[in-house]
């Protein structure tokens, strides 16, 4: 059987959800994925992104980061979005990279592809699950098939117990062993699924 593609597509402003994609893919390479961890376009503007200078700092630090492309979705047989939470739904860096996928949308590509989604806001009850379910609803619409944690691992009850998807709160010390075990377990199932379809 060949080995099972996964594409990490993450957009981070100051950090959180870098890590994650970054742990998620240490986990996928730990059981034998071959993973592309790549970024969605920075669509702010350099005053925004100089406004603040954690920001600045993460936009420096991760300039090696392929920007996400079409090639990447067609490529993959999975897909894990770490993106964070803009007042409840994705944020415009990620949202336009999708909008930007109509023809791999249209021409099929999408479909079956298995997806699942991690995310972080800012405090505990930020839309984290909101953003989720927009996720989701657009891999609805890809005819992908989605792979949430749900409650399969005690390790979820740790990090906040969300069965969406792994969720951070971007406060410091969030970045914390529990989040880390959930995210790759959620990286783990998302490979585990996968590989069995393919097969």
């Amino acid at each position: 059987m060949s080995t099972t593609k996964l594409a990490i597509i993450y957009y981070s402003a100051t950090g959180h959800n870098y890590q994650m994609a970054s742990w998620a893919k240490e986990a996928a390479e730990q059981v034998g994925a071959e993973v592309r961890l790549v970024k969605a376009r920075e669509l702010a503007p350099d005053a925004a992104i100089d406004s603040n200078p954690a920001w600045r700092k993460h936009v420096d630090a991760t300039q090696d980061i392929p920007i996400a492309s079409s090639d990447d979705i067609e490529w993959a047989d999975a897909i894990i979005w770490s993106v964070p939470t803009r007042f409840g739904v994705p944020p415009a860096q990620i949202k336009q990279f999708i909008d930007e996928q109509g023809g791999l949308w249209a021409s099929g590509k999408t479909i079956n592809k298995v997806v699942s989604a991690m995310t972080s806001a800012q405090n505990p009850h930020g839309g984290q699950e909101a953003t989720l379910l927009s996720m989701y609803t657009i891999m609805m619409h890809w005819g992908a098939i989605i792979v949430p944690p749900g409650y399969t691992d005690e390790v979820l009850f740790k990090s906040g117990g969300n069965p969406y998807g792994a969720s951070a709160t971007a406060i410091e010390g969030s970045l914390n062993d529990a989040l880390k075990a959930s995210v790759q377990h959620q990286a783990r199932r998302t490979i585990e699924v996968a590989s069995k379809l393919k097969s």
